[in-house]
């Protein structure tokens, strides 16, 4: 069942997002070579702990971690341990803030010291992918227009959309219908009504789309060890258009 969020709701969710958003920003002053993923974890607790902000997938299904830190070939719930990044690196930094019992939900790459021109093709692509999806979130337009603008984009730059993971609807809970496929048909899927409230992010591999799981049945990876990106954005749809509440732009 998909449940559509008063106006106020969606200012708690945007208060949320405000959180979030100003987090991952101070992320990317501390992102370098030497860090260590379990340090950004702390980091990020610490800071969320300033606003009276919790981390909500903490605990979520036994996860034990306030940020999911995926590296290189990692797609996505990526643990965070103590090996140090190394020049070269990408990482993908996901969380989920609980600000008020209001959730928001947004994953950002970052560059780690200098890297390749490949790395930086796809972490530019799969940003600009992320917002060729939040153009179509308009009343009336279908889940199908959002994962075609995204799909057709990037198979055009010569990488791969993962299937196997997907946006969603978000809320009281992290995880809420409808699911946001980042792939698929104009046209096709469920319309788009005001009051919805639902993820963007798609995850783009540089090579084959297929991922496989790793021991801690958690942390997917690319199935050919080639590299993967990921940037995610919690949006209300409006009256107005698409309402982006994990602007980092504010």
């Amino acid at each position: 069942m998909i449940v559509l969020k008063s106006e106020r709701e969606i200012k708690m969710m945007q208060e949320a997002g405000e959180i979030l958003a100003s987090c991952h920003k101070e992320i990317q002053k501390i992102i370098r070579p030497g860090i260590r993923t379990l340090e950004i974890n702390t980091f990020v607790e610490d800071y969320l702990a300033t606003w009276r902000a919790t981390p909500e997938q903490r605990g979520y299904r036994g996860y034990p971690y306030a940020i999911c830190a995926s590296v290189n070939d990692e797609i996505c719930h990526g643990f965070p341990n103590k090996k140090p990044l190394r020049n070269g690196d990408i990482i993908t930094i996901d969380m989920v803030v609980n600000y008020n019992g209001a959730l928001a939900d947004s994953a950002w790459s970052y560059a780690v010291g200098t890297i390749s021109d490949k790395a930086l093709h796809l972490l530019t692509v799969t940003k600009e992918s992320l917002y060729k999806g939040i153009e179509q979130v308009q009343i009336g337009n279908r889940v199908g227009d959002i994962g075609y603008a995204i799909q057709t984009f990037v198979e055009k730059e010569g990488f791969s959309v993962v299937r196997d993971f997907t946006g969603h609807g978000v809320g009281p809970h992290m995880h809420e219908e409808p699911s946001i496929p980042h792939y698929g048909k104009a046209g096709k899927g469920i319309r788009l009504e005001e009051g919805m409230v639902i993820t963007i992010e798609p995850m783009v591999n540089a090579g084959v789309w297929q991922c496989k799981i790793d021991e801690n049945e958690w942390t997917a990876r690319t199935v050919d060890g080639k590299l993967s990106a990921q940037y995610e954005h919690t949006i209300a749809i409006t009256s107005n258009g698409p309402l982006i509440l994990t602007n980092q732009s504010c």
